[in-house]
């Protein structure tokens, strides 16, 4: 329990007979970037709405930093920064004053206010009105909001959407340095697997409301390895051979999808496949999207 700062069990939540979330077990380790991907309707925003206690599960329990949210809910959320859809904000107001009445409503200092607006890279512009700042610059803004409490949890629902591509990076850079240098577990849901990729130590993939995949992103990407294909005259035969040496075989009618990997290189399939003659061979590498596809078993994109 003392790695995880997310554990959930059997969480799940319906709307009348529609199950949302469907008994999910969520394991988010401490001080990482956790990456929660889905199509959209998949259940993300209703996992993170339960999370932060906005809705309630219809069963199942959720224990953040080792507490339970049920029975520990006040003292929970206030080391809990969120920012859920797009942040909310008095147009009409400067960074620094609306930073100023959330100060007031959650009794922190004034001086937190300089210091967040630093992190999040809007110090240039403290004094200006935020109806004047880009989508990118008011998404920093939502994120100063949700750490200005000093949060050890950030959960961030699709905070990259309808950002432009300097806006993106500019959420990216600063996911990673809160996380790197701050120490803050990042909980970050979205649609987009190469963001997902780009930044998280560890993936869960949800699909019509269940747990698909959840483990490092090195293990998702282990799912990428090169495979051969090949078709020799004797399928059966080849492929019984190879299977009683271990080797990772996928047959699909008359071809042989042969993983490649350390103990089972090129030079030894090939080896185990000498008393059959090859008639075609070709290399083949799932990208990660491939891996999402066959995970989630859709034909389309995302």
């Amino acid at each position: 329990m003392e790695n995880y700062i997310i554990e959930t069990e059997n969480l799940t939540r319906c709307f009348g007979s529609q199950v949302s979330v469907d008994h999910i077990n969520l394991r988010v380790p401490k001080g990482k970037i956790y990456g929660f991907l889905g199509a959209n309707g998949a259940g993300k925003t209703t996992t993170i709405r339960m999370l932060l206690s906005l809705l309630h599960p219809n069963e199942g329990s959720i224990q953040i930093m080792g507490h339970s949210l049920k029975a520990e809910r006040e003292q929970i959320l206030r080391n809990v920064g969120s920012l859920v859809e797009a942040p909310s904000y008095y147009g009409h107001l400067s960074a620094y004053k609306n930073l100023k009445i959330i100060c007031g409503l959650l009794k922190l200092p004034e001086e937190s206010i300089g210091e967040v607006l630093d992190i999040v890279r809007l110090t240039p512009y403290a004094h200006k009105s935020v109806k004047g700042y880009s989508l990118g610059m008011k998404q920093r803004l939502g994120l100063a909001q949700a750490l200005i409490r000093k949060p050890n949890l950030l959960i961030l629902d699709e905070p990259i959407n309808g950002l432009d591509p300097a806006g993106i990076q500019e959420i990216r850079n600063l996911m990673l340095s809160l996380a790197r240098e701050q120490g803050i577990t990042i909980f970050l849901s979205s649609h987009i697997l190469s963001e997902i990729q780009s930044i998280s130590d560890y993936v869960g993939i949800i699909q019509a409301g269940k747990m698909i995949f959840q483990d490092s992103i090195q293990e998702l990407e282990k799912k990428s390895q090169v495979r051969l294909s090949i078709i020799t005259d004797r399928t059966e035969e080849a492929c019984k051979a190879l299977l009683s040496y271990g080797a990772e075989v996928k047959r699909q009618g008359n071809e042989l999808l042969i993983t490649v990997t350390d103990q089972m290189d090129q030079a030894k399939i090939f080896n185990l496949l000498q008393p059959f003659s090859i008639l075609n061979i070709s290399e083949k590498t799932a990208s990660l999207e491939d891996i999402f596809l066959e995970l989630t078993g859709k034909e389309g994109g995302l």
